[in-house]
Formats: C-alpha cells, sequence, structure tokens
C-alpha cells in the first residue's frame, strides 16, 4: 500500500443533481474516492475491481488491511460478476433488496484481495438510497463503501459528519441528506445457504430473514481473534463506532441514576420523558420510538464527543429485550453498536 500524499485535498460536497451525480461518476471512474449517502450510514466509495481505488479508502480512513470492505451493487447481474450466488441469494434479494442486507458469499478472482483482506470471500449489498443508486448506474462498477470516517470512531449519517471527519483527506461528498435508518446494514454470511448465520444485526433480524429461507438463522458467537487475521465482514472487532468519550452501558437509566450524574457526565436515554430534565440528557427519541432512536444514534454520540461542554463520560441506556417484534433487530443492532462503542482497545 502506497503512503499518504502528504498534500491535503479540498473537500466539497456535492448536491445530488444529475450533473453532480455524472461528476462524480466520472471521478470513481477515474479511481477517486467519493463519499456517499446510503439508507444506512455514509460510505466512502471506490472502484471494487481496481486494487489502487481500494487502497485509497483504506489510506483515507486509516483501516487496517484485515478489515474487508462491501462491494455495492446496482443490480444482480453485477453480482454474477464477483460472487457465486446460491439459490438461497435469489430469495433474499427478493425480499430485501434493494436495502439493508449485505451477503457474504464465495467470490469470484475479479474481486480485488485488498477488498476482501485475502478471504475468498466477498461482502455484497444492493443499496436503496435513490441517489447512491443513480451514482451506482451512471458510473457502471460495483462499489466498494466502509462507511466515510476515520476507522473506529462514530459512523457519519449525514453530509457534515463525513466533511467533519474526513475534510482534506477527500475531495469529494455526494449530500443525499440525513441517513434513514442510522446503522449499518445487517450481515449474512451465506457461503452455506443451509447455516446462514448474522454476522453483524441490522434492521433487517433473523426471524425475518428465517422467514424467507425456510431455516435457522443463528447468530455469530463472540470471539476473541488474534489482531492480524482477517474478519469475515466488517463491524465484528470487539472495539468500534467509539467516540473518543468513554461511554457506559446502563441497562435502564433510570430518573434516580439520572439525577446522581455529575453535572459533567451526560445521560443518553432511549426516550424522553418528563422526570428527565438535567440539561445533561439528551434522549434518542422524542416520540419513543426505537427506529427514531436507531436513526438519532450516532448523530447525538457525535455531537456529545464533539461538544464545547467537553463531556467525561457518556452513560448510555440499552434497548431493553422486551421490545414489540416489529423492533427486536433494531434494538440488537443499538445495543451491538453501544457495546463496542463502549469497549475497552
Amino acid at each position: 500500500m502506497k503512503r499518504a500524499s502528504k498534500k491535503a485535498h479540498s473537500t466539497r460536497i456535492y448536491r445530488g443533481t444529475p450533473r453532480n451525480i455524472a461528476l462524480l461518476a466520472r471521478a470513481l471512474q477515474r479511481g477517486e474516492p467519493v463519499a456517499v449517502p446510503t439508507e444506512t450510514v455514509y460510505g466512502l466509495a471506490g472502484n471494487a475491481l481496481s486494487p489502487a481505488a481500494c487502497a485509497a479508502i483504506f489510506r483515507a480512513k486509516g483501516r487496517p488491511a484485515n478489515d474487508p470492505l462491501i462491494v455495492h451493487i446496482h443490480d444482480l447481474a453485477q453480482l454474477d460478476q464477483l460472487a457465486h450466488r446460491n439459490p438461497a441469494v435469489e430469495k433474499l434479494a427478493r425480499a430485501f433488496w434493494p436495502g439493508p442486507l449485505t451477503l457474504v458469499l464465495p467470490k469470484k478472482d475479479i474481486v480485488p484481495d485488498l477488498a476482501t483482506s485475502g478471504l475468498p470471500s466477498v461482502a455484497i449489498r444492493m443499496p436503496a438510497h435513490p441517489v447512491f443508486r443513480a451514482l451506482l448506474k451512471k458510473c457502471a462498477l460495483p462499489l466498494v463503501a466502509p462507511s466515510a470516517n476515520p476507522f473506529g470512531y462514530i459512523s457519519p449519517t449525514c453530509a457534515g459528519h463525513v466533511r467533519d471527519s474526513l475534510s482534506g483527506k477527500i475531495r469529494h461528498i455526494l449530500n443525499g441528506g440525513d441517513c434513514a435508518i442510522g446503522v449499518e446494514s445487517t450481515i449474512v454470511d451465506l457461503r452455506d445457504p443451509r447455516c446462514p448465520v448474522i454476522l453483524r444485526p441490522g434492521k433487517i433480524g433473523a426471524d425475518e430473514i428465517a422467514r424467507v429461507l425456510r431455516v435457522r438463522v443463528a447468530a455469530q458467537k463472540k470471539r476473541r481473534a488474534p489482531a492480524t487475521r482477517a474478519e469475515l465482514a466488517p463491524g465484528m472487532l470487539s472495539r468500534h463506532y467509539s467516540p473518543r468519550t468513554p461511554v457506559v452501558l446502563h441497562a435502564r437509566l433510570t430518573p434516580a441514576i439520572i439525577a446522581s450524574l455529575p453535572a459533567d457526565e451526560a445521560a443518553l436515554p432511549l426516550f424522553s420523558s418528563e422526570k428527565l430534565t438535567p440539561e445533561n440528557v439528551f434522549p434518542l427519541s422524542e416520540k419513543r420510538n426505537l427506529q427514531e432512536a436507531a436513526r438519532n444514534l450516532f448523530a447525538a454520540l457525535r455531537a456529545l464527543d464533539s461538544s464545547k461542554k467537553r463531556w467525561k463520560k457518556i452513560h448510555a441506556e440499552l434497548a431493553p429485550a422486551g421490545v414489540a417484534a416489529k423492533d427486536r433487530a433494531l434494538a440488537a443492532a443499538i445495543n451491538d453498536r453501544l457495546t463496542r462503542a463502549a469497549a475497552k482497545a
């Protein structure tokens, strides 16, 4: 991997107009990285078939080479170019694509080893965001697109987050508004369609996938892998999505716990309450809605981490176990992100 240039880039945010999409499609075809909106979080996109373009993304993010990238496609014809599909792919694609579901499949030789951290598998997703889909169609390339932030930091959910984190390291940010979901896609290991495994929880849950495939869907067992070992998919490191401010987890942030916090420690409850009025309380949802809480999670962590108040700790509330069936997958995703954000290095 080449050393990063010492010369800083001038970073610009582009509106999602047809003219700008055409301009940024040409930048991607030249091998330049472009930050893009998705329905989950903003990604840093590059030509998935170019080792040099993939290397530019690793450099801009400071991402280790053992953390593979997700390849984003516009249609199923591109999937056949990149990976070996099986009947389960057809079923899940019909049910959930375009959407926040990533499938890990045996890769074809056209995918550079750098994109997959040397593994014989590749993670693939068909995103739903209309601006990103227009860009994918215009550039006519599969695009790798990990989150558009420094490696390990809180994922970005608006163009301003990308600019704050990567200004001077990349030239182009395509603005598609705030992300609708706010947490990364569900990742499913589908190399053996008889035994699908969720590697990273997201909006689409195991129950939904099991109903489509009519097989049991397992969850990845937590493991302590060597730092040099390639991960099967992104988002599996024990510490990730992490602010600089220490995060403390609570099964429930009761009014009594919040009242006992020092004034320089922030509380991040899931929902607002008339009983929670101190100036150090920042509910994730005013409507007591878990989807709104997920959408606001990363933005709230970023705001607290960069606040002039300089909070000493962030006390975050985990999603409860007894949520409605429609929210179980998002509850698991929220808890996964918070657990990794709070993990020690």
